[in-house]
C-alpha cells in the first residue's frame, strides 16, 4: 500500500530511546492529565483518557503514575494545568512542520519554539499557513509479530482501516478519525500487540529532501521533539540522509 515519510521511521526509533530515559512518560502523563481534566477521570466514560492509559501501559508506565496523574487532573491532588497549542512553520527546503505542545506557560513555549525554528534554518508561520497540507488521521503502530504485509492488509481492511504502511520492524495502520476506535478494538480482538495508537497529522503529499538540506531538516525536527513542552512534531519531509 502507500509509502511513508522516512522521518516517521526516525521518530519511532527515537521514541523507543525516549521511553528508556523517561521522556515518553512525561508526554503520556501530560496527555493523561489533559484528557482527565477535559472528560473526567473514568477511562470507561472518557475515550481519550482510555486511549492515553492504554498507551501508558504499552510503555510499562507504573499504575501509580497513571492514577496520580488522573487525580491531579480531577483536583484530588494538586497539579499543573496544561494548555494544548499547535504551532505551524517551515523548515529548510520549504518543508511544512506542525508542532503540538502541552504547556503551563504559553509565553515561554512560543518563544522556545520560535527560537528552535530560527536556529534550525526555518521560521514560524501564521495559524493555518501549513495545516491545510495535512489531514488528521488515526495512526496505530504494531510490531510486525511475524505477520506478512498481505495478511495485515486483509486484517486492517476488514476492520475498516484506510491504509497500511510497513517499516522495518513495525506496521502503521491509518484510519479515519471516525473509524479509529473501531479499528483499534478490532486489532486488540485479533490479539495483536499495539505499541501506540493516537490521532496524528499526516501530510497529504511528501517532499523528498536530500543531502545537506535533509540533515538540516532532521536536526530541526529532532530539536523540536526534544523541547520539554513539545508533544508531537509532524512534517511533510521525506528525508533521504546518506
Amino acid at each position: 500500500m502507500s509509502g511513508h515519510s522516512k522521518w516517521a521511521t526516525t521518530k519511532r526509533k527515537k521514541a523507543v530511546i525516549d521511553a528508556k530515559r523517561g521522556k515518553a512518560f512525561t508526554k503520556i502523563i501530560k496527555e493523561i492529565t489533559i484528557a482527565a481534566r477535559e472528560g473526567g477521570g473514568d477511562p470507561n466514560g472518557n475515550p481519550r483518557l482510555r486511549l492515553a492509559v492504554d498507551n501508558a501501559k504499552a510503555v510499562n508506565m507504573p499504575a501509580d503514575n497513571i492514577e496520580r496523574a488522573i487525580k491531579k487532573a480531577t483536583g484530588e491532588l494538586e497539579g499543573t494545568t496544561y494548555h494544548e497549542l499547535m504551532y505551524e512553520g517551515y523548515g529548510p527546503a520549504g518543508v511544512a512542520i506542525l508542532v503540538e505542545v502541552a504547556t503551563d506557560n504559553k509565553n515561554r513555549t512560543v518563544a522556545e519554539v520560535r527560537h528552535l525554528f530560527s536556529k534550525g534554518g526555518g521560521g514560524m508561520g501564521e495559524t493555518g499557513s501549513v495545516a491545510w497540507m495535512f489531514d488528521k488521521k488515526g495512526a496505530i503502530t504494531l510490531p510486525k509479530q511475524n505477520k506478512s504485509e498481505d495478511d495485515m492488509t486483509e486484517i486492517i481492511l476488514d476492520a475498516g482501516a484506510e491504509d497500511l504502511q510497513s517499516e522495518e520492524e513495525f506496521y502503521i495502520v491509518l484510519t479515519s478519525i471516525e473509524s479509529f476506535e473501531t479499528v483499534r478494538k478490532a486489532l486488540i480482538d485479533k490479539k495483536l500487540t499495539i505499541e501506540n495508537a493516537s490521532l496524528q497529522w499526516i501530510a497529504k503529499n511528501f517532499i523528498n529532501v536530500t543531502g545537506e538540506d535533509a540533515e538540516k531538516v532532521g536536526k530541526l525536527l529532532e530539536s523540536l521533539e526534544d523541547s520539554d513542552d513539545v508533544q508531537n512534531v509532524y512534517s511533510n519531509a521525506d528525508l533521504d540522509i546518506a
